[in-house]
């Protein structure tokens, strides 16, 4: 998929960060952009900034770990524009600290949004662009944590793996059919986004009612230290994802320096060795 202007994208997760980044770029490559989010405020926001500038634009309130939602987010983009050319199953949320220390409701909450999010998005989307028989691409957002596994983020970790492992096998069932549509991974590593502040989207069915442990607050606490000192912007991911459509490239990985930590996991796969950390220890953790 070469051309984007007034193709038709949708973006989940679309209210801030990654998400806001990719509707952000389409706008200005003309795209006919379907916004979806589990924050209805947030993401009218982002409907309006964008609308005034001149974006066709709308947005559908989506929890995408609810299959009917998502199942009426095609509905509405079809209704609006009649087709679907660019998938972003960019909504994603974290909980970290110690593996045993995490709730059901944590692994519920982090699983069905990470990875029942990106299920539904490929199960609702890639009939409607198989239908069309028209260049079109799916991006699902992971992250390095779907390819290292760092301590404390045992259920982030889980979930994008999966991602990883299902975005790999789209690819291959897309080509088994002789399909014009392509598929890409993100794996960015830690960018300044609202990713650690994912709590306050947390909906009331899924939260803890235990306070939160000391691993927990210490976790919470690096994540959002190492957001903050991300060396690159959403926009800079967004574009480098739009470059991968544009190329019909896989993998998006936008970080590099971590393709060593990458090497060293798969060379202790391959000669049978334990796991090292792939992320060196805070101060407060030694």
């Amino acid at each position: 998929m070469k051309d984007f202007h007034g193709k038709v994208a949708v973006i989940t997760g679309a209210a801030s960060g990654l998400g806001r980044a990719f509707a952000q770029k389409g706008a200005q490559l003309g795209m006919k952009l379907v916004l979806a989010d589990i924050d209805g405020d947030a993401m009218s926001d982002v409907v309006e900034s964008l609308a005034a500038t001149g974006a066709d634009v709308i947005g559908l309130p989506t929890d995408v770990s609810d299959a009917t939602q998502v199942e009426a987010l095609a509905r509405r983009a079809l209704d609006a524009y009649g087709k679907v050319h660019l998938l972003f199953n960019n909504a994603g949320v974290g909980a970290s600290g110690l593996l045993w220390e995490m709730s059901a409701n944590d692994w519920s909450w982090v699983l069905g949004v990470n990875v029942m999010g990106v299920a539904h998005g490929v199960r609702v989307f890639t009939p409607i662009m198989l239908r069309q028989n028209e260049p079109a691409h799916i991006v699902n957002t992971a992250s390095v944590a779907g390819l290292i596994s760092p301590p404390s983020m045992g259920i982030y970790n889980a979930s994008k793996h999966a991602v990883v492992s299902l975005t790999e096998t789209l690819y291959h069932d897309l080509r088994r059919v002789g399909a014009p549509v392509g598929c890409s991974v993100l794996c960015p590593a830690f960018v300044p986004t609202g990713i650690a502040e994912a709590e306050r989207s947390r909906p009331a069915h899924w939260r803890n009612e235990s306070p939160p442990t000391a691993s927990q607050l210490l976790a919470g606490r690096e994540l959002r230290r190492a957001v903050r000192s991300g060396k690159l912007s959403a926009s800079d991911i967004a574009s480098a994802a739009y470059d991968a459509v544009r190329a019909d490239r896989f993998y998006v990985i936008t970080h590099p320096a971590i393709m060593a930590s990458v090497r060293a996991r798969h060379e202790e796969i391959e000669q049978m060795r334990a796991p090292t950390d792939p992320l060196p220890p805070s101060p407060e953790q030694r």
